[in-house]
């Protein structure tokens, strides 16, 4: 079985939400760990929502047409799949504008890439909903000349 655009991009996503939380999650012990601070930084705690929701987003994607064709749903898949590239353009903008370089700038960047990858994502979606994956004009397409 040949991997398409979207399916490669659905496996880069998930192991970028894997890094990411990763990162975060490391962020968040260094603000609520063994120095006596007990903060709970909340664009933080966004981002680590955005890890675990893209993660569970993805299962549902990769996964129910495979192993669910019923519960699966391509205006489903695509609409989850935009609002989760909404959370992530929100959460890495929130995190870039508190960042303090480092570990969070690794963050910011892979919040950012997982953004393009989703935006990516949605618009196939969108575009193969509509009933056409490109923008070549056919004949049936094409608009009439006089």
């Amino acid at each position: 079985m040949p991997f398409g655009y979207a399916s490669i991009a659905l496996i880069v996503a998930a192991v970028f939400c894997l890094v990411e939380l990763a990162l975060t999650a490391y962020i968040a012990s260094l603000y609520g760990g063994w120095r006596g601070w007990r903060i709970s930084v909340p664009r933080v705690n966004f981002m680590i929502f955005n890890s675990v929701w893209s993660l569970l987003v993805l299962a549902y994607v990769g996964l129910s047409p495979l192993y669910f064709p019923r519960l699966s749903h391509k205006l489903v898949a695509t609409g989850l799949n935009g609002a989760t590239a909404i959370f992530w353009f929100a959460g890495s903008i929130a995190l870039a504008v508190w960042g303090l370089g480092g570990v969070v700038g690794a963050a910011v960047a892979f919040g950012f890439f997982l953004w393009a990858i989703f935006t990516f994502v949605t618009v196939l979606g969108v575009l193969e909903a509509r009933g056409t994956s490109s923008t070549v004009k056919t004949p049936s397409t094409a608009p009439a000349t006089v």
